[in-house]
């Protein structure tokens, strides 16, 4: 058969022709390349970074630098299989580099490398190696780390890091120090204190963080100074060069005060010799600069922070709850013990006890409770020698407070005789109570006789009573057969 070719007016029937094979190869080509572009990834790195101050040399140890990885917002499928190359071979002379903390990161010498799995319209970060100093550094000293991150479906972003040898380590007090009696609502004051005990100058100036906890508030608002919104963290800088082996206090004092039903509180603060302001800190204040004041480096040798515990006149008032011990005599039955607490001071983490002691004549048998589906025989303590103690710790999960600020579980008392005027003690304590008044109270007894069936089966009774009949049966049993052999 002769081949028919196609007529030049037949274009548009090779159009459709041409149009129906590429649909064909479209439907059946195989699954899209890596690195297609479907998803767009953005890497978070800072752009520089303080691997560790100069003084320190090869003790230093860094894990802190981490390489977060997103996808952008607006992508219809996750990011698959990320992976995050990391070269350091820039900081050869600077630092060295070692295994770090992030568990899906390996590799060795200057190259590493971080599975980061499949993300969705979220981030992901993970420290690939730990950096290590090196002797003989100067500060400022620097090198860069290049990264490229990469994906089955993304196209690959690349990122570089500055990674900078920081200025001298600035010690502050050692010692945790503590500001007791402050009244909310009233100022109180701390001094931070610094001092430069190695042999650099902070040439590029000094930087203080000082953060307030607990219900408490910065009420300092110099103009060198940058807050947070709520006025409980600030940065400040100051352009002192301080020279080796000098040491310096705030110019004035940073004040706060305690919000009303706070017991405790910290405030603590840090120095830096590499001011970067931390971006969360936006709130400028408004008042005076602060400076930075001459001092004796007394007190100041090997700490790098300094925290101090604020103790407010607010009390946290218990007030025990007790009960009567009351029943007859081989009874036991079950008494409500415990706190109320009155506040005004909201308790959070040491919450304190109680401990009971029995009325003379009882015994405490258990004090059962219920801790999501377990039953338990014993809430508290159990004292050492009997008619002790039985002390119940409120940290305890077996405890919870009810609305009303009541703590109490049910002790089960057995009843063992008859003590006219006896009674027991429950103690309340919290680190925070300062009315004693209410603290103790007494646990009396009224025990009236046991019936007289209980008395009639007790051992004392009933082993005696039934030796006597015993003994009639035996009797009675000995003179039938004395009559039955004399007949």
């Amino acid at each position: 058969m002769p081949i028919r070719t196609a007529h030049p007016g037949n274009g548009r029937w090779w159009a459709l022709v041409a149009s129906f094979v590429a649909l064909l190869l479209t439907a059946t080509a195989p699954a899209i390349a890596d690195g297609s572009g479907e998803v767009e990834l953005r890497l978070e790195a800072p752009e520089t970074f303080i691997m560790y101050n100069a003084d320190e040399g090869a003790r230093a140890a860094n894990s802190g630098f981490v390489l977060p990885v997103a996808v952008v917002p607006g992508n219809s499928e996750p990011a698959r299989n990320i992976k995050v190359v990391v070269d350091a071979s820039g900081l050869e002379g600077v630092a060295r580099i070692g295994e770090g903390k992030g568990n899906n990161c390996t590799g060795g010498g200057w190259v590493w490398t971080c599975e980061y799995g499949t993300l969705r319209n979220d981030g992901e970060s993970m420290p690939p190696f730990t950096i290590h100093g090196v002797d003989g550094v100067e500060p400022g000293d620097s090198g860069t780390v290049t990264y490229t991150a990469s994906a089955d479906n993304a196209v690959s972003v690349t990122g570089t890091t500055r990674m900078i040898v920081g200025g001298p380590t600035l010690n502050s007090p050692s010692e945790q120090g503590k500001l007791t009696g402050v009244e909310p609502g009233k100022s109180a004051s701390l001094t931070p204190r610094l001092s430069n005990r190695t042999r650099f100058s902070t040439e590029r100036g000094i930087a203080l963080r000082i953060t307030a906890q607990g219900g408490l508030v910065l009420t300092t608002r110099p103009r060198n100074c940058y807050y947070n919104p709520t006025f409980t963290s600030a940065w400040c800088r100051f352009s002192t060069k301080a020279a080796p082996g000098t040491a310096y206090h705030t110019s004035s004092p940073f004040t706060f005060t305690a919000s009303p039903e706070q017991l405790t509180g910290t405030l603590d603060y840090s120095w830096s010799s590499d001011p970067q302001q931390p971006a969360e800190l936006t709130v400028r204040g408004t008042g005076a600069p602060l400076t930075l004041t001459r001092s004796p480096q007394r007190g100041l040798k090997d700490g790098t922070g300094a925290v101090t515990v604020v103790e407010t006149t607010v009390q946290a008032d218990y007030a025990a709850v007790t009960g009567t011990v009351r029943g007859r005599v081989g009874d036991t039955v079950s008494v409500t013990l415990g706190v109320r607490d009155l506040g005004p001071g909201k308790l959070e983490d040491e919450l304190g006890r109680f401990e009971v002691v029995p009325p003379e004549g009882t015994t405490v048998t258990s004090v059962p409770y219920t801790f999501e589906d377990t039953d338990g025989k014993w809430a508290c303590e159990r004292p050492e020698k009997p008619g002790g103690a039985v002390v119940c710790d409120l940290n305890s999960d077996r405890f919870w407070p009810g609305d009303d600020g009541t703590t109490t579980v049910g002790f089960r008392f057995r009843i063992d005789r008859q003590v006219p005027g006896a009674h027991g003690t429950i103690r309340t304590y919290n680190p925070y109570d300062r009315t004693p008044g209410n603290d103790i109270a007494d646990i009396p007894l009224e025990a009236s006789p046991a019936p007289l069936y209980r008395s009639a089966v007790r051992p004392a009774v009933l082993i005696p009573a039934v030796l006597v009949a015993v003994a009639v049966v035996a009797g009675v049993v000995v003179r039938r057969r004395s009559r039955q052999t004399a007949l």
